[in-house]
């Protein structure tokens, strides 16, 4: 069965980390239903008597605008904006109930969740347990792989920054034990090595499950306890966990699938097997996820968890660099580093699980973070409109992009484009499933299809990098790009964070047969 799992956050056809299918989250972009808004929530800032920026009141009009285009019933936003917070929350929990959401609502954040396993790596680095550039095996004796000098060579820090090498979207459901992710672990076996270790970015969810089980053995507690002991607790994220079972009393965000353009309340979206907490599990609300931004930004009115020197060193020193929405000079320690035209970097993640998808970035030099939780499958186009477009951070940052001015190509330049690439994954249920792309070229682009059907349109605006734009030419928001071999021929398609291997020019890929599969993100 051919299956698409964004982020990070599905094969990401359009957002990372556990993340949607291209393909349903193409359609979901033509939804147009519209939905309730709830009355916004009352602003600290409002609390005080001050005045809200102008800038925020456009920030909420196109939320707004976007849960009506996009068929997506609530969403929690906290900003830091020139020295004050903001929090809120738009719409409702549930359509069924019509509770509305508040900064406080939780929602499973997806693969941002990789960024708190991050963060409690280092505090265990700086109290002498774990070394970034000590091999995995020095901790996980026991540790193998399908290429077996990968698994003696890997470090902590090729995990944490994506380069590994293997496939990344590794999904299996091994239980709801406390023993679920050191199962999970051991069956790395079964996931094919793409690329030379530490040469190639390429989004990597396995390789957190990884880092997750380092730190179950060596703190010798369950990875969602060890989470909440080193970061969740200490920082005073209180309305933070990791099962549902502890939500009690919480206003909770219900997910939701789009049915008929509309959305409707998709319990079975809820569950997720435990070995994935570590990658995509953490359950939290826009209020907690705010405070958890500005403790990264150094803000010293919070708990000091790192240094200055371990918390600054989170978010440089990348590994190497590519493409996951946007273009990205690598990974740090788990953060997303993202250039601007104007310089200053971007530290960015986000997350992706079924019904629950959330953008997650914060700009160092301008003291300025943001975070929004959605509840709808639909959620993932709004996010990218406000984390992958410019608008944002220009309007708060005063940053943008790199600059992408679309060429139009010959076809004898295509045609070194042209072909089927196919990525991977294994499932839920640890069998390995695959998705083909068909690229063929056309007036001066590339479009991508599949089973004869046309997905999205590339766009190049400099050599192996693309704008992926929809069927009728309209932005998606997202760049991508080519990756070439030793040879200097291409070789895989990068889209997503993920690796598309090239197989060839004439076979034709098949439609999937079920579309419908967990996200992690970007």
């Amino acid at each position: 069965m051919l299956v698409i799992i964004a982020e990070s956050e599905a094969f990401p056809l359009a957002r990372g980390d556990v993340d949607v299918s291209l393909t349903r989250r193409t359609v979901l972009k033509s939804a147009a239903a519209a939905v309730p808004v709830a009355a916004l929530s009352t602003l600290p800032a409002s609390a005080t008597g001050l005045r809200e920026p102008a800038a925020i009141g456009r920030l909420a009009e196109k939320i707004e605008a976007g849960m009506a285009k996009y068929a997506i019933p609530g969403a929690g936003l906290g900003v830091w904006h020139r020295g004050r917070e903001y929090v809120r929350g738009f719409g409702v929990t549930n359509v069924d109930t019509g509770e509305p959401v508040s900064g406080d609502t939780v929602f499973r954040i997806g693969s941002t969740s990789k960024t708190f396993t991050a963060t409690a790596i280092m505090r265990l680095v700086e109290r002498g347990r774990i070394s970034l550039d000590r091999p995995v095996r020095a901790y996980l004796p026991d540790f193998a792989t399908q290429d077996p000098s990968v698994a003696a060579r890997v470090t902590v820090r090729q995990l944490l920054n994506h380069s590994a090498g293997w496939q990344g979207d590794y999904f299996e459901d091994t239980g709801q034990g406390d023993g679920a992710l050191a199962q999970y672990v051991a069956g790395m076996t079964k996931v094919p090595q793409l690329t030379p270790l530490g040469k190639v970015f390429s989004y990597n969810n396995a390789a957190i499950g990884v880092a997750g089980r380092i730190i179950e053995v060596v703190t010798g507690k369950p990875y969602e306890t060890a989470a909440r002991e080193l970061v969740v607790d200490p920082l005073g994220l209180v309305h933070s966990r990791f099962f549902h079972s502890e939500l009690d009393g919480f206003s909770v965000a219900a997910s939701h699938n789009i049915v008929d353009g509309k959305p409707v309340v998709e319990p079975s979206f809820d569950a997720m097997p435990r070995a994935l907490h570590s990658i995509g599990g953490l359950i939290s609300s826009a209020r907690d996820q705010l405070r958890y931004a500005r403790y990264h930004l150094g803000h010293r009115d919070l708990p000091k968890l790192l240094s200055d020197r371990s918390r600054l060193a989170m978010q440089s020193h990348p590994g190497p660099g590519g493409t996951l929405f946007v273009e990205l000079n690598g990974v740090g320690v788990s953060w997303m580093l993202r250039p601007t035209a104007q310089g200053p970097t971007v530290v960015q993640h986000g997350g992706d699980w079924s019904g629950q998808h959330s953008g997650f970035l914060f700009v160092p030099q301008r003291d300025f973070a943001i975070t929004l939780l959605t509840n709808s499958e639909s959620g993932p186009s709004l996010v990218a409109e406000l984390f992958a477009d410019d608008w944002a951070l220009q309007e708060f940052a005063g940053v943008s992009n790199l600059r992408a001015v679309p060429q139009e190509l010959p076809p004898s330049r295509l045609a070194a484009y042209e072909g089927t690439y196919v990525s991977q994954q294994i499932g839920l249920d640890g069998k390995p499933e695959e998705l083909g792309l068909d690229l063929t070229a056309d007036s001066g682009e590339l479009v991508a299809g599949m089973g004869g059907q046309a997905l999205f349109r590339f766009a190049f605006y400099r050599k192996d990098y693309v704008l992926a734009q929809n069927p009728d030419g309209t932005p998606t928001h997202v760049r991508a790009n080519f990756v070439r071999g030793s040879d200097g021929q291409v070789e895989w398609l990068r889209y997503g964070g993920r690796l598309f291997r090239r197989q060839s020019a004439t076979k034709k890929a098949l439609r999937p047969a079920k579309l419908r599969h967990p996200a992690t993100v970007w």
